[in-house]
């Protein structure tokens, strides 16, 4: 496996005490770069005549890259590690959401037109015109950022205090890319019943409901069940947030390698939630050949005990992933690192599209595979074509909120993903720049106006 790129995933910032003397920063900056470590901002803390404290921050590939690189400095003579910060820990501490106030309470008129005895006469408004609670509350702008914890990010089963953080996180992402205020609702149940009933439960308060990382099958029923049961939109990011992004991709790395979406061969790995989203999305997208794998193989019809999900895309001839990929145009993973090799990728037809998206750590690194692939991409910020869900979400919500839609649809999905695709100009396109970069501010703007006009257009839009 080739070492993974450092990033600030795994930054720290080390706190030394060394002679001031020349050279002597030199010889720190050197034990760092010898490990592989990838030096950011230096700052100068204190200095005597007999020593200086600085601050060096450092980027690092994993939590025990880390510990090398800290271990190369304390092995210098004459050098002190006084402190050592964990960047990413800190950016958490004390949480990374709060709750701020639209207008100021400064007298006593503010107070009473805020709450009692003013706010009354607006309940009594709703109660006789339930509508009027998106023009009243923070309804009309609020998402319930949903999880049981049973599928965190790669992790696993964390449970839902384990979660919080990707959901903090998550609410971040909504409110600064789309402005819409979402909050974490982290579950200790994994009881699919009871998770539908406490959404219900809650579902006043909010315009929508994000789910997010809870395992398969489960999803797939909890999703159903809401999305029939209520009356505002629901939508699981895990789903079908990368299912739109990868359409999106791939629509722009089939232009450069001049092939017909409707005349490739794909071969997806990983049949969980965003697999089996990805693939039904890019069969509504045209694709009419799409051989699926799990962990055993091509799925087929006669194995035992099949999903209703894997069912759908199951064929009469197995065989393995290796088997399967030969003659493939595109390979998409949703799966596990290291599951495709060089060698797989040699087979697959002229001209093949890899999308690596398992994370932290691809299906194959792209390093590997550089010069015989046309297009790669994958899930991580440090390649390029980053195939990131916050290209997706901040804008569906932000449409469907806009218009008050029903809920949120396959069509919406497709137009979501051609408005991103089309982002990327034709005479700007290459292999290195498939899909706009998650800070392009056009992106929400682009994703919301399609949504409204697929809700629109399908008649579920309520404004």
């Amino acid at each position: 496996m080739v070492q993974l790129t450092p990033n600030s995933s795994f930054s720290v910032t080390i706190r030394l005490q060394l002679p001031n003397r020349a050279g002597s920063l030199a010889r720190v900056t050197r034990a760092i770069g010898e490990v592989g470590g990838n030096i950011g901002q230096i700052d100068l803390i204190d200095q005597t005549r007999q020593c200086t404290t600085r601050d060096i921050t450092v980027d690092a590939a994993s939590t025990e890259h880390a510990e090398e690189i800290v271990q190369s400095v304390k092995n210098l003579e004459d050098i002190k590690v006084v402190n050592l910060y964990d960047r990413t820990f800190n950016l958490h501490r004390g949480g990374k959401i709060h709750i701020e106030n639209k207008i100021p309470l400064k007298t006593q008129a503010d107070l009473a037109m805020a709450y009692t005895p003013g706010v009354g006469r607006v309940c009594s408004a709703i109660a006789q015109d339930p509508d009027k609670v998106y023009n009243f509350t923070i309804k009309q702008n609020t998402v319930a950022i949903v999880t049981d914890g049973s599928a965190v990010l790669g992790l696993g089963n964390l449970g839902p205090a384990g979660a919080l953080p990707v959901m903090e996180g998550k609410a971040m992402l909504f409110k600064a890319f789309a402005g819409v205020d979402a909050f974490p609702i982290c579950l200790d149940t994994q009881n699919a019943e009871e998770i539908v009933e406490t959404v219900k439960n809650i579902a006043p308060v909010f315009g929508g409901v994000n789910l997010e990382d809870i395992s398969a099958p489960r999803c797939f029923e909890i999703e159903a069940r809401l999305r029939q049961e209520l009356d505002i939109p629901v939508f699981h990011d895990d789903q079908h947030g990368t299912a739109i992004v990868s359409l999106a991709a791939l629509i722009n790395a089939l232009k450069l390698v001049k092939k017909a979406m409707g005349e490739i061969r794909i071969v997806m790995n990983g049949a969980g939630a965003a697999g089996v989203a990805v693939a039904r999305l890019l069969r509504d997208g045209g694709a009419r050949s799409i051989v699926m794998c799990d962990s055993k193989g091509i799925i087929t019809g006669d194995r035992p005990n099949l999903t209703p999900e894997k069912r759908e895309f199951a064929v009469e001839k197995g065989g393995t992933l290796a088997e399967a990929i030969v003659g493939a145009d595109v390979f998409v993973g949703v799966s596990v690192p290291g599951v495709l090799t060089p060698e797989m990728v040699r087979s697959m037809a002229p001209d093949p599209i890899v999308f690596a998206m398992a994370n932290p750590i691809p299906e194959i690194q792209p390093e590997l595979v550089a010069d015989d692939v046309a297009v790669i991409a994958t899930g991580r910020s440090d390649y390029p074509n980053q195939i990131n869900n916050v290209l997706a979400f901040p804008g569906i919500f932000r449409g469907a909120l806009d218009c008050r839609a029903k809920s949120i649809t396959q069509a919406m999905y497709l137009e979501a993903a051609n408005a991103i695709a089309a982002l990327v100009n034709p005479s700007e396109l290459t292999p290195e720049y498939i899909i706009p970069s998650v800070f392009d501010k056009r992106v929400v703007t682009a994703v919301s106006a399609a949504v409204q006009q697929a809700a629109r257009k399908e008649g579920i839009a309520r404004s």
